[in-house]
């Protein structure tokens, strides 16, 4: 909780240093033409479009030179984004929609990735020790969960999973991980589950880890999990740029949903995934398109647990 209210926090102060409107939008450079802009990505599989996209030329032939900046988390961006230190970001929709209940003027302009809607197949998984007394969601009523960052999707997800099974979510004891340090947490007993995601969820799976729930499947049906998003005021003052921008990663999803094979192959030019992990993992889904009412059950959830201060206004989240 205190790394996404850090977060959050540091998005305003920089709202407000930048004199409540980012310090972005005209100010994006050019050189030879092309627009100079920077990405907040996160170094995990949900992000390889973008990679590949770079790769293929598809933001090239539009006029811009990408630059992709990694980050901890989807949180940690959003204050590099309302700074005008980056021009877009990626974050889940959770984070996103804490940024827009805190006043951040954010937009997002694309989908980023998506569940594939497969119980038992998906991404994202909550898993216990192979000998674990505990079978499904329910049993993790007053146990120790773990989660990457409290107060956010995982958070939301865990609980979801736990109250559509008929167990108590409030009673449920979410414990703040960074997703490496979770194989070994529950190797070593000290937490009862936790909440991973590929690559963390094939290393598990390998060390005799059993998965109880595929926990974005169990939130919405196809859930959108993430986006890029730009603030309000690069919108307004270069929206070409971002039309621009907005076609080439839409290309770029495309292409990846399509090519799964260099999707794995692109992931060991940012990751630190070892090569005799990456033909086991399972890759997320990567629509173009924002499956918007999977979002709105995400602020609901959000907001029944107490995460945002009121009903999100999901019509501002848009940039169309």
């Amino acid at each position: 909780m205190r790394r996404a209210l850090a977060s959050i926090a540091a998005a305003t102060l920089a709202f407000v240093v930048a004199g409540c409107g980012g310090s972005s939008g005209s100010e994006v450079k050019t050189e030879g033409g092309n627009a100079q802009v920077t990405v907040g990505t996160i170094p995990i599989v949900d992000v390889a479009p973008i990679y590949l996209g770079k790769e293929k030329g598809f933001f090239s032939k539009r006029n811009i030179d990408l630059t992709l900046k990694t980050a901890a988390g989807g949180a940690a961006i959003v204050p590099s984004v309302m700074s005008g230190e980056y021009q877009v970001g990626f974050s889940n929709f959770t984070s996103l929609l804490l940024a827009r209940d805190k006043g951040l003027p954010l937009k997002v302009v694309s989908n980023g990735v998506s569940s594939t809607g497969v119980q038992g197949k998906d991404f994202g998984a909550i898993v216990v020790a192979g000998n674990s007394p505990i079978k499904t969601p329910k049993d993790l009523s007053g146990k120790r969960v773990a989660v990457n960052t409290l107060k956010n999707i995982g958070d939301t997800a865990v609980r979801n999973s736990i109250r559509k099974d008929g167990g108590d979510p409030a009673t449920v004891k979410l414990v703040e991980l960074p997703f490496p340090d979770m194989p070994p947490a529950l190797a070593g007993g000290r937490v009862d589950a936790a909440f991973v995601v590929e690559p963390q969820l094939s290393q598990t799976l390998a060390a005799g880890a059993r998965p109880i729930t595929s926990t974005y499947v169990d939130l919405a049906p196809n859930l959108s999990v993430a986006g890029y998003f730009v603030t309000e005021k690069l919108l307004a003052s270069d929206k070409d740029l971002v039309t621009r921008f907005t076609e080439a990663i839409q290309e770029s999803l495309a292409y990846a949903d399509a090519h799964p094979d260099e999707v794995r192959q692109v992931l060991t030019s940012y990751t630190k995934i070892t090569p005799d992990l990456i033909p086991k993992l399972t890759l997320p889904k990567w629509p173009v398109e924002v499956n918007k009412e999977s979002v709105a059950t995400l602020g609901e959830l959000a907001t029944s647990d107490k995460l945002l201060s009121k009903a999100p206004d999901l019509n501002a989240l848009y940039a169309d």
